[in-house]
């Protein structure tokens, strides 16, 4: 079973909360509905302007995150 993303996650909780379909954000996004599809799907591989065309309707972006690393011998 694929596990979904924290940004696919975000997208179609914030498209629902809009009371949005997917084709409606696809068009105020400016890109289609596969790839709107497929970033609520949790792709792997998308383009990274795209996304951030569909997270600029929500006030957000793509943003790099610092990971905090875990070490196993503590």
């Amino acid at each position: 079973m694929k596990r979904k993303n924290v940004i696919s996650l975000f997208v179609k909780e914030k498209r629902k909360k809009l009371g949005l379909t997917q084709q409606e954000l696809a068009k105020r996004a400016g890109v289609g509905l596969r790839f709107v599809r497929e970033l609520e799907q949790g792709k792997s591989t998308l383009q990274l302007d795209k996304v951030n065309q569909v997270l600029f309707l929500f006030g957000h972006q793509l943003s790099p995150v610092k990971i905090e690393m875990r070490n196993d011998d503590e």
